[in-house]
């Protein structure tokens, strides 16, 4: 068994797929229209047939409590591995994004979070 998809809610699906493209660097790899919505999936460069991330339309009456007190109290929703956290951190800065918590070490691992623009903050973490 393997992970083949995971997925964020997204408040706007066409600012959430540039987002993730043009500023975090992940490559669309399904744009399928459903309805009013659309089945919208990026992959890493580095692994096109590897774990999709499906940008989910954040519609569902749930959702919005659910990410106000994730964000209230400073939870990621999740996690993205990167090679060097100091230097995504200062890419992505470069780029506009807003940081809620700069990089950290904690023991082997390092992490930062930032606001995704959609409605979540995200985690970047490496392993020493």
């Amino acid at each position: 068994m393997k992970i083949h998809m995971a997925g964020v809610f997204v408040d706007d699906q066409a600012e959430a797929l540039r987002f993730y493209t043009e500023v975090l660097g992940f490559q669309k790899k399904h744009d399928v229209p459903v309805g009013e919505d659309r089945w919208i999936t990026v992959v890493s460069p580095a692994d096109p047939d590897g774990t999709e991330l499906l940008l989910e339309p954040s519609g569902h009456p749930a959702v919005k409590p659910f990410r106000e007190a994730l964000v209230a109290d400073g939870i990621p929703y999740t996690s993205f591995a990167v090679e060097d956290v100091h230097a995504e951190f200062a890419r992505l800065q470069g780029l506009g994004v807003r940081f809620t918590q700069e990089p950290v070490e904690m023991g082997p691992v390092t992490v930062a979070v930032f606001d995704d623009t959609c409605g979540n903050l995200i985690q970047i973490a490496h392993t020493a």
